[in-house]
Parts: C-alpha cells; sequence; structure tokens
C-alpha cells in the first residue's frame, strides 16, 4: 500500500506538506492527498493524525472528523486494492487556510525532530506485509469513531496520536512504534466506552 517515493521520516513530510501548498490562500484535502500521495497509506494516516493533534487546526468542529472520512475513503480503497482513489467533490473542496496549516505545521517541528532521532527500522514484520494490513484495519476503526470522539473531550486526541503513530510506524518501519499504536487505540476505544453520555 506505500510506494517508493513516500518520505523516510516526520520531518520529510512535514517539508513537502509545507513545500506543496506553499503560496495559497487556503488548502483543500485534494491538495493535501496530491502532496501526500493517494496511493499512500502511512503518509496519509500520519497527516491525519498530525492535523488532528494540531493546535488550531484539529481544535476546528469538524476537522478530526473531515480528516477520518478521508482515511476511511482512501485506505477502505486501498485494502480493496482499487488502482484509482475516488473521494468526493464535496469532500476534496473542503479546506482551511493556509496560515492555520502553516501554524500547525511550525508547532510540529520541535516534536518531529525529536521523533525522527527515535523511530528506527524494528519488529519491520509488524508493518509490512500482513501486519500492515492490520494496522490499515485498526486505522479504519479509529476514523470510523472518530465523529463520537469529537463529541466526548479530548478523546479526538487520542485518536489523532493512534492514526499518527500508525502512519510513521509505517514510513519508519518501526514495528516498536506499531505497538504503541495498537495500544493507543485501546486505550482510546476504552475511555470512549467509559465516557460515552447517559
Amino acid at each position: 500500500m506505500n510506494q517508493p517515493d513516500d518520505p523516510n521520516s516526520l520531518q520529510e513530510l512535514l517539508d513537502r506538506l509545507r513545500d506543496g501548498t506553499n503560496g495559497q490562500r487556503r488548502v483543500s484535502v485534494g491538495d493535501i492527498l496530491a502532496v501526500v500521495g493517494e496511493r499512500s497509506f502511512g503518509p496519509l494516516a500520519l497527516v491525519a493524525g498530525l492535523v488532528t493533534l494540531a493546535p488550531l487546526i484539529g481544535d476546528i468542529p469538524g476537522v478530526p472528523t473531515l480528516l477520518a472520512l478521508m482515511v476511511l475513503l482512501t485506505v477502505g480503497q486501498l485494502l480493496f486494492q482499487r488502482e484509482t482513489i475516488w473521494i468526493p467533490a464535496r469532500l476534496a473542496n473542503r479546506s482551511m487556510e493556509q496560515e492555520k496549516l502553516d501554524k500547525g505545521l511550525d508547532w510540529l517541528e520541535t516534536p518531529a525532530r525529536f521523533l525522527d532521532r527515535w523511530t528506527r527500522p524494528r519488529l519491520v514484520f509488524l508493518v509490512r506485509g500482513p501486519g500492515q494490513y492490520v494496522m490499515a484495519v485498526l486505522c479504519l476503526l479509529v476514523a470510523a469513531a472518530m465523529p463520537l470522539m469529537e463529541i466526548i473531550p479530548f478523546s479526538a486526541n487520542g485518536g489523532g496520536l493512534a492514526l499518527a503513530a500508525f502512519g510513521l510506524a509505517i514510513i519508519a518501519r518501526d514495528g516498536l512504534l506499531a505497538l504503541f499504536a495498537a495500544l493507543t487505540t485501546g486505550g482510546t476505544a476504552w475511555f470512549v466506552l467509559t465516557n460515552l453520555p447517559g
């Protein structure tokens, strides 16, 4: 599901996002997909998670759900080996201000440098072959629950962290990080289930 020209680090992905959207007044979901690579599962999950976690962006009502819908549509189609990815024009055209995206990316610079120092190839069997498909299914479950997470305070942050960790695990070929992502998914699910309204 990943491609040969996928980024090799979180810093490289942030640089691609910044360079690929530079000079635009607004950045759409379609623009982000074009920069990330619509057939690249790891970078796609990572971007969805990072944007959900980033201040000023992830706090906008509806943005986590919008990104989750992007993950559901694209990763779901990749699981079924579709040659081309289709997303509705209404979703592709949804946008945010370039300034807010830039601020979010700036905020992520320091965590990106830290994480890139600590991630490396290990337990690779968890992020390649069948392991990658297991992670894709877990990402779909997180994305499907994101609308519910938006009404339970702080749970969307857990979902965003899980998506980001799954994506970075695939990019860095880090199975240990994939295990952390799976634990984060379980912890977030427990938090959501124990805090459901009513």
